[in-house]
């Protein structure tokens, strides 16, 4: 589970930052990337956190994640708080993001291999893990070929993999599908799905409102860092004042 209680994030700006955001900000110190957002996600169910670019999505899950410290309010993951207790939060979480880079000279199997080392599993454990993990990606064809040489599917693919081979019971994905193709798109679908079957708790970010409707149990609306809206799919879609997910983001985030 996680629980996420009147979180605010703040980033300092530099004089030249402060000149590339413009006008507004040419007297702030600071940046709020967050503002007092407060949701929970249930094991077994799926949470998208929703939102267009630079909403603030992706500063959440890395303070969910641990890369980041709040600037106030506090996070729990699997009972763990991510201040008091930062290590047990990592073994307990898997955390895929676009930003962590792979290394170019190994290939997914030995990617995969030194992140199991680091949990230290078995050899019988990870193999098992392994196999089932690339079998349900379709990676068997490029196991054993140089990351430098992938795709950008199959890179993506491949920190999928990573992020899961420890069996976490928590997950958090941070815009996956993001320029895939359709097909490495559903497959990357169907494994959150499985997570969600095998009862872990399970967040991801996105813009794309389809996804929203075949993969999220319940969902948060966030942009400028704060919520608009925070509920089940079906609370949501009973309010909905517009025709299409689309549509009703587009009112919402626009009325914000």
């Amino acid at each position: 589970m996680i629980k996420v209680s009147n979180l605010s994030k703040d980033f300092k700006l530099s004089r030249k930052q402060r000149r590339e955001h413009g006008d507004e900000y040419r007297d702030r110190k600071t940046l709020k990337a967050v503002e007092n957002v407060s949701f929970e996600c249930e094991p077994g169910r799926v949470f998208g956190l929703i939102g267009p670019n630079g909403a603030g999505k992706t500063t959440t899950l890395r303070i969910i994640s641990t890369m980041l410290k709040p600037s106030s309010g506090s996070v729990t993951v699997a009972g763990f708080d991510t201040q008091e207790s930062p290590k047990e939060v990592r073994r307990n979480i898997g955390f895929m993001t676009a930003q962590t880079a792979l290394y170019d000279r190994l290939t997914p199997t030995e990617m995969v291999q030194y992140i199991a080392d680091l949990y230290g599993m078995n050899s019988t454990l990870f193999e098992e893990r392994k196999n089932r993990i690339f079998s349900m990606l379709d990676m068997e064809s490029f196991a054993d070929r140089r990351t430098a040489r992938l795709s950008s599917g199959m890179k993506q693919k491949t920190s999928i993999a990573r992020t899961i081979i420890h069996d976490p019971a928590v997950v958090v994905f941070d815009e996956p599908t993001t320029g895939l193709d359709v097909m490495t798109a559903r497959r990357i679908i169907e494994l959150i799905r499985t997570c969600r079957e095998e009862g872990k708790t399970v967040i991801f970010s996105t813009h794309h409102m389809a996804e929203v409707r075949l993969l999220c149990d319940d969902l948060a609306i966030i942009h400028s860092g704060k919520l608009y809206f925070h509920g089940t799919k079906e609370q949501f879609e009973s309010q909905m004042q517009a025709d299409s997910y689309e549509d009703e983001f587009v009112r919402l985030v626009g009325e914000a």
